[in-house]
């Protein structure tokens, strides 16, 4: 007997009996119709495995937060200003730091039970502002820009576009000074909060 495929005659579709070499129409459609369903399965977990994973990505930065700082004691009672570490929990995307320092600040008693925060960062270029004792006044050293107790430029020329940053979130709880810690952007001369 000789095989359908073979005979020139009897066409290769299987409706006359004979056998086809190639595949199917029916198995076809059942591989497409396995492989769009468990694509399907597979799209949820997939959807929720990325949102896990990149959602560090989409979260907001808190633009600030208040952290304790000194204590009243700690300042001199003449109103000069001391530098102190800002120390709070740091947030990396994924991972978490304790106790990290974030920052420093100027801490001035200008009355009673009333307290002045300086950043130390300069509005300029981002360097760090230290004190002149002998002068009474803030000097950059990056560009030797001054500033007095306020903060404000004592130089009409200078290279800061602005004064220096205040924080305006001061409180005193108990003895504890608490410090509303920002970062602001350099180099320009609005007063603009870094995210």
């Amino acid at each position: 007997m000789q095989n359908a495929s073979s005979d020139p005659k009897k066409p290769a579709c299987g409706c006359c009996g004979a056998e086809s070499s190639g595949p199917s129409r029916r198995g076809f459609l059942a591989k497409t119709a396995a492989v769009v369903f468990g694509a399907v399965a597979l799209a949820g977990p997939v959807a929720v495995g990325l949102f896990s994973f990149l959602s560090p990505l989409r979260r907001t930065k808190q633009a600030g937060t208040f952290c304790r700082v000194a204590t009243l004691d700690a300042l001199p009672a003449d109103g000069t200003p001391r530098k102190f570490p800002v120390i709070a929990d740091r947030t990396d995307a994924w991972t978490l730091y304790k106790n990290v320092p974030v920052g420093s600040v100027f801490l001035r008693l200008v009355a009673p039970g009333q307290v002045q925060a300086l950043s130390v960062i300069c509005p300029h270029a981002g360097c760090f502002v230290g004190f002149d004792a002998a002068a009474g006044d803030f000097v950059c050293p990056c560009h030797a820009a001054r500033f007095d107790l306020d903060g404000r430029r004592t130089d009409k020329d200078s290279k800061s576009p602005r004064d220096m940053d205040a924080l305006a979130g001061v409180e005193i709880r108990g003895t504890e000074i608490w410090v509303h810690y920002e970062k602001f952007r350099t180099g320009i001369a609005e007063k603009v909060v870094q995210s």
